[in-house]
Order: structure tokens, then sequence, then C-alpha cells
């Protein structure tokens, strides 16, 4: 609570992770075996080998990183490995790797993911930063604002979604873009209602050069690389998020057992306990929905799993968002007016409850996660559907 307080997490939080290997649990599952055994890492705390950690494993980190109930802390310190470094590992060429990911696998350096602008949130083929080659074709000049960047303001470099052609998602690329202290780069803290330790920045590019190099993958397909990115990111957050649902039903549940009020418990009163009966089975069902899709997390290969849960994973992180504003309201409502004070007994209920929004919006505001879901369903039925159909002048099916 003290670090909510300050607004930021001390820096020597994020070295004593980095230092012990703890933010790599944070990238997708299979883990980069090759890179980090290269790097020296060959386990996590001496228990689980890199070869050997599934989505299980990456389910139970993030659950314990959520466990304090605020999404901040965790934020601040595992944003840029979730969802930063893995379009590098999967689309960046050797050279790239081998430039920037020694230091950013070890956190020597801070990255962040710089997708979102003033005018394109959900909507990423709305993207307006541009960033266009120099007449010798050595550099990019990137030209635009990101907004609501977590970690931003201390990261040394971006991921970055650019415009590198026309209009629509076929002109968007990803771009390594440099941060901190580069010139034509400025930032700026970005105050929000919740996660106020993760660093959500204002970015403003004026005329930044960067290397030719720096481009992940090729150019015109970053919006391809940016949804595949998306999966990982929307689970997690489904999980941190059912975490969070969970403390704050569980600190009203125990505040219940003990509040008094017309000479008995608040637990004593039936109505009390439909009210926590209520949110209780709505968190039930998503927690189990969850471990669901860890399990085939497991069982599927990654171009699988973005084919059959690409659609259902939206739905999972916005129903998390459904759960926990449920929840949160459910906690609060119980704790009275303790509930609506920033400190005391209630002060974890109020806090979770003024971070549901940030578990809504970002990452892909509710609706249009519901409508990408039933769309990726309609597109997979059709698909399915036409698989079984049977060919013209044929008796066979």
């Amino acid at each position: 609570m003290d670090w909510e307080g300050d607004g930021f997490v001390p820096e020597e939080v994020f070295q004593k992770f980095a230092s012990a290997n703890m933010l790599v649990p944070s990238l997708p599952a299979p883990l980069p075996v090759e890179w980090l055994k290269k790097l020296g890492i060959h386990d996590i705390l001496n228990t689980v080998k890199v070869e050997e950690w599934d989505y299980f494993h990456t389910a139970i980190y993030t659950d314990e990183m959520f466990r304090s109930g605020l999404t901040g802390p965790p934020a601040s310190l595992t944003t840029g490995f979730s969802y930063a470094i893995p379009p590098i590992l999967k689309f960046g060429n050797q050279q790239l790797q081998e430039r920037f990911l020694p230091d950013l696998l070890l956190g020597k350096k801070r990255i962040c993911i710089a997708i979102t602008e003033p005018t394109a949130g959900s909507d990423v083929a709305g993207i307006q930063t541009t960033a266009t080659k120099t007449p010798d074709g050595k550099h990019y000049i990137v030209n635009g604002t990101k907004k609501w960047i977590t970690n931003g303001i201390w990261s040394s470099y971006a991921t970055m979604a650019v415009r590198t052609s026309g209009p629509g998602p076929t002109g968007l690329s990803l771009l390594l873009v440099p941060l901190l202290h580069h010139p034509g780069v400025s930032m700026r803290k970005i105050k929000v209602a919740g996660h106020l330790t993760s660093g959500t920045t204002f970015i403003e590019l004026d005329e930044v050069k960067v290397p030719i190099e720096n481009l992940i993958g090729e150019e015109g397909q970053g919006m391809k690389y940016i949804m595949t990115n998306f999966n990982h990111e929307r689970l997690s957050i489904a999980i941190g998020v059912t975490r969070q649902a969970r403390v704050a039903l569980s600190a009203a549940f125990e505040y219940c057992l003990q509040r008094e009020a017309f000479g008995q418990t608040l637990m004593e009163q039936p109505v009390v306990r439909h009210r926590l009966a209520k949110a209780g089975a709505l968190l039930e069902s998503q927690g189990a929905w969850i471990e669901q899709f860890v399990y085939q997390m497991t069982r599927m290969g990654k171009v699988e799993a973005d084919v059959e849960l690409g659609g259902l994973t939206a739905l999972a992180k916005a129903q998390a968002g459904i759960v926990l504003d449920e929840c949160a309201r459910c906690a609060v409502l119980l704790f009275g007016g303790n509930g609506f004070t920033t400190t005391g007994r209630g002060e974890i209920a109020e806090r979770i409850y003024r971070e549901v929004p940030g578990a809504r919006i970002p990452g892909g505001s509710e609706d249009v996660m519901q409508d990408l879901a039933v769309r990726q369903l309609v597109k997979n039925y059709q698909s399915k559907t036409k698989m079984l159909e049977r060919p013209k002048g044929s008796s066979k099916l």
C-alpha cells in the first residue's frame, strides 16, 4: 500500500526480481529455452527446469503476483517481459535478438509495449504514428504519440506499432524504438484511477531516428504480430483479474464474520449471505474456466491455440472484468463506510473497486472483446462446417 501511495515500485524491487530470474516466468510458455540457457538461466528458483515450464506454471506465477489484490505492483515488474519481449523472440531476426535480448532477459534494460494512441485503442488498425524511411534507407523517422503505455516512463525501449505504409492493417509494422534519453522522445506519467504504480505514460515522438535494423520481422506484418501477442496478454489479464476478485470477496467474507449490526454479525443476516453467494458463484465459475483454458494451453500448439482459443480468450478476459466488477462492488457494499474509505479495514476493497475499469478496458475493451469472440467462433464454425461438406459429384462425405 505504501508503494501505491508513492506512485511507484522502488527500482531495487525490479532488480531483485531480475537477479533471481523471477521476471522470466512472465514470458509466454513454453519459455525460450535456447536463449535462456545461453544466458546461464537453466531453471526457475532451482525448482523447475526452463524446458519443463508450461502454462500451469505461468498461471500459478501470475496468480501469486496478483495476490495483493492490486494490479500496479505486478504490472510495474512484468509488463515488458509479458508483452514487449515476445514479438522480438518470435519475429525478430538474429541480429536484432543478439543486440537486445541479453540486456532485456537479464533485466539490465527495461522495455514496454507501445500500441495504444489517443485515437486508437482497441481499433489497432487506426494507428497513426508513422515511421518513414530516410532517403538513404538506413533509418526510420518516427512521428506520433502513444498513450496509456504501461511502464513507458522508465523503459529504455518500446516494441512499438507504427505505420510504415498506407492505411489499414496492412500498413502497420513493429519497430524497436529507443525511449529513455533518446533525441525526439518526451514522456510524462499519466494519472489514472487505478494501477497507480504501473507507470502509465504518454509518449511524444518528434522526428525520432531509429535504425532500419530495429524493424521486428517484416514491414506490413505488424497487425499479424500484434494479434498473436494479444492471446497471452488477455489470458494473463484474466488470471490476474480473477485473483483480484478473489481477494476482494475474501476480504469481505472475513469482515462479515466479524462486523456486527442489528445485534448479530453480518454473516448471520440472509441478505448478506445471498449477496456473497451471487458473487461467489460467478467467481468460482470464472476460476474453473481459467483453469480449463490453462489446461488446453498445455495440450495445444501455438498455431492451434490461436485458432481454437483466440476468440474464447478474448471472452474470458472480458468476463474476468465483469466478475471483478461484481465481486469488488459486493465487497465495497458489505464493508459499508469502510469500503468507501482509502485507509483502514476496507481500503483493499476500495482500491480494488477503483481498478475495475483497468480490468475492463486495457488489453481490449469489454464490448470489443465480446464481439471479437463471437466473430471468431462464427469463423471457426463456418470453416469446420465446410470441411464436413460432401464434395460435388461424390457420394463420400
